[in-house]
């Protein structure tokens, strides 16, 4: 198989988070590419709207299914309509994701609001990547390729932000974990920490961000075409090659030297 054409040759993958952001990014870079898609998230119409921004040639390569990641039942549903849809799984991008209540001091975090980032970012991949683990492990021919959304803050956290970071943090284990796992069946698991994209999520960050030191610093941001570009490199590696762990960053961002 390779990864141009829509048809029978096309490889498969699967988006979470879809309908904006990162994950609209990269689904519309892989249609671009001849992948077909399975566009998951859980607002059905900006799944449609991914669908409509990847090229023309791209018609009938993709699939919009309303998903849920935190309900078993819905990621099962997921990857059944992949696969009937398209015969296989080549590769996972798992990246759906909440940031959560910003600016909460851990002490007054509602534990709903910690266990909703947790069921989002943790349990969500977890549960699609076991899903893809179970359909990489029997199809032929056998494997696949995983790639975790991590964060800058798999690595340093912002202020007031311990829902995200704890879960950004073990996702790290997570795709270490699972590395190893797939290791027997030809399942590839990298991930990718990225700072400072510009989507939705960080529209505020021009006009200024809570640093450690308690100022307001407007911080840099990077093209998400950038990320895009680079998950569809990790992605169309051979399974003999893997990029383990690739940071993407707006280049002057306050990481290096944060806090």
């Amino acid at each position: 198989m390779n990864a141009m054409g829509t048809g029978k040759d096309a490889k498969v993958a699967v988006v979470t988070g879809a309908g904006s952001g990162i994950g609209r990014a990269v689904a519309v870079e892989l249609l671009a590419a001849g992948w077909s898609v399975a566009l998951a998230g859980r607002r059905p119409q900006t799944l449609e709207e991914t669908a409509g921004l990847g090229p023309e040639a791209s018609a009938g390569a993709s699939i919009a299914v309303r998903t849920d990641v935190s309900r078993p039942e819905e990621v099962a549903a997921l990857f059944a309509a992949t696969v009937e849809r398209f015969g296989r799984v080549d590769l996972l991008f798992n990246n759906a994701g909440t940031f959560g209540p910003g600016g909460v001091p851990v002490e007054e975090l509602a534990y709903d609001a910690w266990r909703h980032v947790v069921d989002t970012n943790l349990n969500g991949a977890f549960l699609c990547a076991q899903a893809a683990f179970r359909q990489m492990k029997e199809q032929d021919p056998q494997g696949g390729r995983i790639i975790n959304n991590g964060s800058i803050s798999a690595h340093t956290p912002r202020p007031h932000s311990v829902a995200y970071t704890a879960t950004k943090h073990a996702l790290t284990g997570l795709t270490k974990s699972l590395s190893l796992d797939g290791r027997p069946y030809r399942i590839a698991v990298g991930q990718i920490d990225i700072g400072n994209a510009a989507t939705e999520m960080t529209a505020r960050m021009p006009a200024g961000a809570l640093q450690a030191n308690g100022e307001v610093v407007p911080e840099p941001v990077m093209d998400v075409a950038d990320v895009a570009r680079t998950v569809r490199h990790m992605a169309e590696l051979p399974l003999e090659a893997n990029v383990q762990f690739a940071t993407v960053m707006a280049t002057a961002m306050p990481y290096v030297g944060r806090g």
